[in-house]
């Protein structure tokens, strides 16, 4: 069972809406740098395009990933892990864009984690229909740091539940340029993104773009 938090309308000025213990919604906080963000995302998307990653089970994941910073994210039939290399092109990943490092900083100081220091970002591109189910971030090593997740493009419902799988989630829309941030006693929850709806947004097309930033070393 799931419960409506917000209304579906973003903020004409930044927010902030806490979302629980250590958790906070910061409406429209990304809009003031994606001038500088969306040539930097789309550069590194060049170099490490998105793709479909496996579950260990062998499942398809329906939103699209790639990554940038030390580290970035991989699913295959070996787990879920962090690896210095892209598995498609055994390459180092691209460096993390001064511009993304400096939202992430900023976003995580907002919400009370000024020592924020990321040294990976997962991009993630959800077209019409894509999903995330209910997941812990946990392959993390530090969870003293927190995560800082930046939407862009066409609208979302973010799930944000709780430490158990079964606690109900609450359903957040999410807009072109809110920012989430959790950590401390919400670093574990469970959260997810319902199917995207089709539609077409003016900077990213017909998709969603969310920037996931971590430190996973």
């Amino acid at each position: 069972m799931t419960l409506d938090l917000f209304a579906d309308q973003p903020a004409l000025e930044p927010t902030r809406q806490p979302l629980g213990a250590h958790a906070v919604l910061l409406r429209g906080f990304a809009l003031p740098f994606v001038g500088a963000v969306w040539p930097a995302v789309q550069a590194v998307l060049a170099a490490a395009p998105p793709r479909q990653m496996l579950t260990p089970g062998g499942r398809a994941m329906s939103a699209r990933l790639s990554s940038c910073g030390a580290r970035g994210w991989v699913s295959d039939a070996r787990g879920y892990r962090y690896s210095a290399t892209d598995p498609a092109t055994g390459q180092p990943w691209p460096v993390m864009p001064a511009p993304l490092r400096q939202l992430a900083e900023a976003a995580a100081a907002e919400a009370g984690f000024a020592a924020f220091d990321p040294d990976a970002c997962l991009i993630n591109h959800y077209g019409p229909g894509a999903r995330m189910g209910l997941h812990q971030d946990k392959d993390e090593r530090d969870f003293s740091q927190p995560i800082v997740s930046v939407s862009l493009g066409l609208p979302a419902v973010f799930l944000w539940g709780g430490p158990r799988r079964a606690d109900r989630a609450l359903r957040v829309p999410l807009a072109h340029g809110d920012v989430v941030v959790f950590g401390g006693d919400g670093r574990l929850h469970f959260h997810g993104v319902a199917p995207v709806a089709a539609a077409e947004h003016p900077l990213t097309g017909a998709a969603r773009i969310n920037l996931t930033f971590r430190r996973a070393g």
